[in-house]
């Protein structure tokens, strides 16, 4: 059998999602850079807006990303007035990374923007089809994470 007769690549759900993955973050961060975010800072803002205190070694893992990128990443942020850095009590060579008053203020307008992206991509879903998507979306992730 001839193999790049076989390769159809429009039929590989992973190539699928990782189009769409791609489509999204491009869309999301074009809506949200009118709110002074982006894409990439959502873990971030997501691990503290609760009032969370958590060093940049807890954030990059909670990320998933390097240490090297939290550390330009919280720059960025830090330069934008949305952290603070505190110095950690308990380990004088780390700091705790908290939330600044204008990080709460863009929170509910890109909530907006990723709130109106997720109703348009999934507008001709019923309920039980999004929640069927979001099962198997889970189980890809799982099976993928502790590689």
């Amino acid at each position: 059998m001839n193999d790049e007769a076989d390769w159809r690549p429009q039929e590989m759900p992973t190539l699928v999602i990782g189009r769409i993955a791609r489509m999204l973050a491009r869309l999301d961060d074009e809506g949200l850079k009118d709110v002074g975010i982006s894409v990439a800072q959502l873990p971030v803002l997501v691990a503290l807006k609760n009032g969370e205190m958590l060093t940049q070694k807890e954030l990059a893992a909670i990320a998933g990303v390097e240490q090297p990128s939290m550390a330009q990443l919280l720059a960025r942020m830090e330069r934008d007035g949305l952290i603070r850095r505190d110095p950690d009590a308990s380990d004088k060579r780390s700091s705790l990374i908290s939330l600044e008053p204008e990080a709460y203020r863009r929170l509910a307008p890109g909530r907006d923007v990723l709130r109106r992206h997720n109703r348009e991509a999934l507008a001709g879903f019923s309920a039980e089809e999004v929640q069927l998507l979001t099962g198997m979306l889970h189980r890809i992730h799982a099976s993928l994470a502790d590689r």
